[in-house]
């Protein structure tokens, strides 16, 4: 059962040049594409399968500030204000909702792990309420049971992943741009060294700027330019089960957060359960590349990821091998990557989630689905132009956090390009801190 997507066609014809190609229409490419679009520059996005396919459609939804890393909370405050406004624009509905995330804990380091980041964000004007054991009962009281605290950020919400991409995509349309699927991006062009066009598997396509949000693919993609950019995938699989059969509503949470399972409330009323943090590692020949860089992160992690199977190299997007731009490449071989679900995941957070929320009992599992996460060394993703590569932007290893970022980093991305005052910082994603060692010291706010 694969993760749920609303479709939307693709414009007719391949134009023959471009102010802007974005490659890769996940939430950040059309993000990209829309705030370009809106500067009145000609964009022609280009997808090798459908608008939101991957990762975009098969993470949570969640939109939050709360518990983000010091370098990605002031985007992650900016995307909140954009995906309000993008509907306010455009009559797209994204789903997106200030319903609040809720975390509950029994672990007093966790709890105090959380008000230290309470007393930082306190310092960047974002408000989140530390919860005592009667106030995250209260909050929790779904979950009939007692806790040692929780917090809850009022601020933060949801948006639906099945049709948050879609939505943006038809914008650009109305815009007077161009969306492109099943039209892979082999390479590119350059004259006078640098980007002069994009190569198509349906054409070539003459511009001076593109932008590389391939998400998992990006690497692959950077390899066949030259250009060294590391990243990991983690395989994470999730399920929903559908609404509640009663015509009442359910006391459930909109968006909770636990160590053992969290729900998210999907726009059909049903709910997304998952065990955060929780994935597969397929051993590929990218993972070994890069392993140094990674081996810290993954040392972290040891406890929540374990060893994958073959999936990762029968789904190519960590491959190292060279392809040519007249010919068939991977991403055609692979047009969307559907990886194979982790069944024992599923399993368990479904018991989990049934143990945790009674409510739950007696709703049936709607889907199931796996996706890749990509993933950089310290966690936060790479935007700028690269160095090997003028007019190329790379906009990749967003590590989990795209989705409710993606209005920010678009924004951001149409900054740089544009010339315009950056929305945030744009300092701390710049790709080429990659170059140094990943053993130093990541702080987590």
């Amino acid at each position: 059962m694969p993760a749920p997507l609303t479709l939307v066609p693709s414009s007719k014809d391949l134009p023959q040049s471009a102010d802007a190609v974005v490659i890769g229409a996940g939430i950040v490419g059309v993000f990209t594409a829309y705030y370009l679009a809106k500067r009145g520059l000609k964009v022609a996005l280009v997808e090798k399968g459908h608008v939101g396919a991957e990762q975009s459609s098969r993470n949570w939804g969640w939109c939050r500030q709360q518990n983000r890393d010091a370098r990605e909370l002031p985007m992650a405050t900016k995307s909140l204000d954009l995906w309000e406004r993008f509907a306010a624009e455009t009559g797209e509905d994204t789903g997106f909702r200030r319903c609040g995330l809720l975390y509950l804990s029994n672990s007093e380091d966790e709890i105090a792990g959380w008000a230290r980041w309470r007393d930082f964000a306190k310092t960047v004007g974002v408000t989140t309420h530390m919860l005592d054991s009667a106030e995250a009962a209260e909050r929790g009281k779904a979950t009939g049971r007692a806790w040692k605290g929780g917090v809850f950020s009022p601020t933060d919400g949801t948006a639906d992943p099945a049709n948050a991409a879609p939505a943006v995509a038809r914008a650009i349309m109305k815009l007077g741009s161009t969306v492109h699927q099943n039209c892979a991006a082999r390479g590119i062009e350059m004259e006078g060294g640098r980007l002069s066009a994009v190569v198509t598997e349906h054409g070539t396509i003459r511009t001076k700027v593109a932008i590389l949000s391939g998400g998992a693919w990006a690497s692959s993609f950077c390899r066949q330019l030259g250009i060294r950019f590391p990243q990991a995938s983690i395989r994470s699989s999730i399920l929903s089960v559908g609404p509640n059969q009663d015509q009442g509503q359910d006391n459930l949470p909109d968006a909770l957060h636990t160590a053992h399972v969290s729900i998210t409330r999907r726009g059909d009323g049903g709910h997304t359960l998952a065990i955060s943090g929780r994935g597969r590692v397929d051993p590929t020949a990218q993972n070994l590349r890069f392993a140094a860089q990674f081996l810290p992160m993954f040392i972290r992690r040891w406890r929540s990821l374990s060893r994958g199977g073959m999936e990762g190299i029968r789904s190519g997007h960590e491959s190292l091998k060279k392809w040519r731009l007249d010919r068939r490449t991977p991403m055609e071989e692979m047009r969307i990557l559907d990886p194979t679900v982790d069944r024992n995941t599923i399993k368990l957070t479904y018991e989990r989630a049934m143990e945790l929320l009674p409510d739950l009992k007696g709703r049936p599992v709607t889907a199931a689905w796996a996706g890749y996460i990509d993933s950089t060394p310290d966690g936060v993703p790479a935007i700028g132009e690269t160095m090997a590569v003028p007019g190329l932007v790379l906009a990749a290893g967003f590590s989990g956090h795209g989705f409710g970022i993606g209005p920010g980093a678009g924004h951001l991305i149409a900054d740089i390009i544009t010339g315009a005052e950056p929305i945030v910082d744009p300092v701390p994603y710049r790709p080429e801190r990659f170059e140094r060692s990943s053993w130093g010291k990541v702080a987590d706010f």
